[in-house]
């Protein structure tokens, strides 16, 4: 899938598609200006990567990709088996890149460009679900290694229950070592061969992986009981079982692994399927009957009917009809919501109640759903500095466990007879043998490249369902350091909704003229003092005069040219620097007011006051913030009168709110707390926030806010609730406490496992690992990490608002 600013072709042939839409309002915010570098790149591209088993392949992978030219950053993730990857477009091709990773022994395709990136996703999800995507065996090879491992050890059954069966026809053979040997024959060549194939091309080029591993442990297992059996002078022991149990126990473990993994991605899977794949095209609104097209094909300004019971395919405006429609996934509304002519909507939204015609604003990846989705896709490339240590350590991991499984070799072979006094010669070769195998067949990389992306998978899917947008592991682990928390006011404790109580002109012009002149200046602005002086304009049919050369200056004010006279609106405090100043002035900030200035030429006119309301959750925000240890702090750029009155219910000391800040100011502020050592998260959503928010280490936005805050921020609060601060924070540390829990079992797992199949404790207790007992305890390795990421989806609870 391929990301360009261009213009979509129109696939729908014959149609009469309108050349005008319809402009409302609407929440946007691009997740794909990232501070990762290829999000800001030209182009990036999605590949299906099929073959990854393990960390090892990971960081093969995207050594590849970065090897070729034009490739200026890739990111691989390992359980949805994709990779993201910016690259120049002049100087190579997403096609050229897939033909060398399956050159490389990764097959790979290009996910489709004429898909939004919602289909595609319910694509590879769908594939995920049915077929095992990542390790490309079919069923039926699962089916006949497990019938192999249970025929190689019904003999075993038998003598283990003291069973005399000799005289029961034919079951003898089950003791022979023609059967066994046979046995071992056919997993090798039945089930085991895209094993060994895989594992030793990899070798071949020098990127062995854990196929490599495992194929190597089985080969020489049976190789190594063929000689036996057919020397008998060696007086070598024949262990044919050895390799059934290896090939059996690998292709179950990843079996249930898989199943695993599909269990993790539930609940991106349930907001991919909020996006339908058709939808009814009409040729205008007054048309009942319709066409029906794939979404992929439907563009900006089309008309679309939706019947009762179906999803919106798009976002748009209601243009025919009236309904009701459930957004609860988008946003947090849990009762049906009564939509009109005029109203918008949101794709992946239920209508419930009567069938109604929309003309399309937002179509494909830039619908809010769409964003979404492809917001908590892309979390999944952003890589935590702890999984990058732990991608290194895989990316060396397999060419360390074949060193070490030749020197267990030949320490038992050459040196264990001198320095332990065991059997030397053959005895000790066929000892060496086998703890060798072991060694190949128990080391687990897969475990540690699932560790992190496993648990961040759940976690951000899980965080999505709810409303949290968390971009990535890099995220999580810096909030998981955090220590203080930071708000702005307006619209972040309050709910930024600001409205006119009073009008005060200071000059010879009446409350109305007042109003009309500062609502002028406002009328190409959104923030909630624009809003409000606009929204007073409206109801009292105040006509705007026309305003040019406007110029803002950011937490001050703007001003313009009106008949040829300088007009100002913003802080009273600017007001004076710029030389305006009444001399008598009316202190209405002890009445929880705000007071703006207006001014014209070097004469202040006229002071507004505004008045906001403290959010409804913002003393019981606080207060779970400060029960999980983080320190707050209220920043903001009204006056401390103001400030302090509106935020009095909160109880916050004086030392805790800064007040008349500008935004530079703010990110001052907060860079001196970085420096005294303070992991900060910002909490906002205006544009002047947006500095601060990214100069914090971690930004927190609420979905109210505008596209600048929103893309500068790390997590995104879709359903604006307060609240959800609280939320964020306790699923990131929940969710990194998962990843430190999956890499302390991967690593410790390893640490423990391969000495113990080196015979580290055969000398003192005789404690030993055969090459089957090596193969399921690294099964089981890989799928502890996989259900114990699982577990964050019963342990985290959503913190009641």
């Amino acid at each position: 899938m391929v990301y360009k600013m261009t213009t979509p072709k129109d696939k729908f042939s014959g149609s009469d598609r309108n050349p005008t839409m319809a402009t409302t309002p609407m929440l946007t915010f691009s997740p794909l200006s990232d501070i990762d570098r290829f999000f800001a790149c030209s182009s990036t591209v999605a590949l299906k990567v099929k073959g990854m088993r393990c960390g090892g392949c990971v960081a093969n992978v995207e050594k590849q990709l970065m090897q070729q030219p034009g490739v200026t950053s890739a990111a691989v993730n390992l359980v949805t088996a994709t990779a993201m990857v910016a690259y120049e477009p002049k100087t190579i091709q997403p096609q050229a890149l897939a033909d060398h990773l399956t050159q490389a022994g990764f097959p790979t395709e290009v996910l489709s460009s004429d898909l939004p990136i919602t289909q595609s996703l319910l694509d590879v999800s769908e594939s995920n679900s049915h077929t095992d995507v990542i390790f490309a065996f079919p069923h039926t090879d699962l089916i006949l290694a497990i019938v192999f491992l249970l025929l190689s050890g019904v003999g075993h059954v038998q003598d283990w229950l003291g069973l005399s069966l000799h005289h029961v026809p034919g079951l003898h053979i089950l003791h022979t070592m023609a059967w066994h040997w046979g046995l071992a024959t056919l997993a090798l060549i039945g089930p085991g061969r895209g094993i060994i194939r895989d594992g030793w091309q990899s070798l071949w080029r020098g990127n062995p992986t854990m196929n490599t591993l495992v194929g190597l442990g089985a080969v020489s297992s049976y190789v190594a009981s063929v000689i036996a059996w057919r020397v008998p002078g060696l007086a070598w022991e024949c262990f044919f079982d050895e390799p059934v149990m290896i090939i059996g126990f690998i292709l179950l473990g990843r079996t249930l692994e898989q199943r695993a993994r599909n269990k993790a991605s539930q609940s991106l899977r349930s907001l991919i399927a909020l996006q339908p794949a058709l939808a009814q095209w009409v040729a205008n609104p007054d048309r009942t009957d319709g066409v029906t097209i794939p979404v992929a094909q439907v563009q900006i300004g089309d008309w679309l009917r939706v019947l009762p019971g179906d999803k919106l395919p798009v976002d748009g405006v209601v243009v025919r009809g009236e309904t009701f429609v459930t957004e609860a996934v988008l946003t947090g509304e849990a009762r049906p919501i009564a939509k009109v002519p005029g109203d918008t909507v949101m794709a992946g939204s239920l209508n419930q109640a009567s069938a109604i015609t929309i003309q399309a604003t937002a179509c494909g990846n830039d619908t809010l759903l769409g964003q979404i989705l492809t917001l908590v896709t892309q979390a999944q490339t952003r890589k935590a500095p702890i999984q990058r240590l732990a991608d290194l350590i895989a990316g060396y991991f397999t060419y360390g466990v074949l060193v070490l499984a030749a020197v267990t070799i030949g320490f038992w072979w050459g040196l264990a007879p001198t320095l332990l006094g065991i059997a030397g010669g053959t005895a000790a070769l066929l000892l060496g043998l086998k703890l060798g195998m072991a060694v190949l067949v128990v080391a687990c990389p897969c475990a540690l490249g699932l560790a992190t992306p496993t648990a961040i998978l759940v976690g951000t899917s899980l965080g999505a369902e709810q409303g949290l947008l968390i971009r990535g592991g890099d995220v999580l682990e810096t909030l998981h350091r955090l220590t203080t928390v930071v708000f702005d006011k307006t619209g972040t404790l309050t709910w930024g909704k600001l409205t006119v109580q009073n009008s005060i002109p200071l000059a010879n012009l009446d409350e109305t003229e007042l109003l009309q002149l500062a609502a002028s200046l406002e009328q190409n602005y959104r923030h909630p003092i624009a809003q409000a002086l606009l929204s007073e304009a409206k109801d009292k049919n105040i006509t705007l005069l026309p305003i040019t050369e406007t110029e803002s200056i950011p937490g001050l004010g703007i001003k313009a040219v009106w008949n040829e006279q300088v007009l100002r609106v913003g802080s009273l405090a600017w007001l004076a620097k710029e030389g305006l100043k009444a001399e008598t002035l009316e202190d209405q900030n002890q009445q929880n007011l705000s007071v703006i200035g207006i001014g014209l030429d070097q004469k202040l006119i006229g002071l507004i006051a505004l008045e906001d309301q403290l959010r409804s959750d913002a003393v019981q925000t606080l207060e779970k913030l400060k029960e999980i240890g983080l320190e707050i702090q209220v920043l903001t750029g009204d006056s401390e009168t103001a400030t302090q009155a509106i935020l009095e219910p909160l109880n916050l000391k004086k030392t805790q709110i800064q007040t008349q800040l500008l935004p530079t100011e703010k990110v001052a502020w907060i860079e001196q707390q970085k420096a005294a050592g303070k992991v900060i998260a910002m909490v906002g959503d205006g544009t002047n926030d947006a500095p601060a928010l990214a100069g914090a280490d971690v930004g927190i936005a609420l979905a109210s806010g505008t596209d600048v805050a929103l893309e500068t921020a790390g997590i995104v609060l879709t359903h604006n609730r307060l609240a959800d601060v609280v939320a964020a924070i306790k699923l990131s540390r929940a969710t990194f406490s998962k990843i430190q829990q999956n890499l302390a079992w991967a690593c410790g797992y390893n640490l423990i496992a391969i000495p113990v199949a080196a015979g580290v404790l055969l000398p003192v207790w005789q404690i030993s690992l055969t090459p089957g007992l090596a193969a399921a305890c690294m099964a089981l390795s890989s799928i502890s990490v996989v259900a114990n990421a699982l577990l964050l989806r019963k342990e985290y609870h959503r913190p009641q608002p």
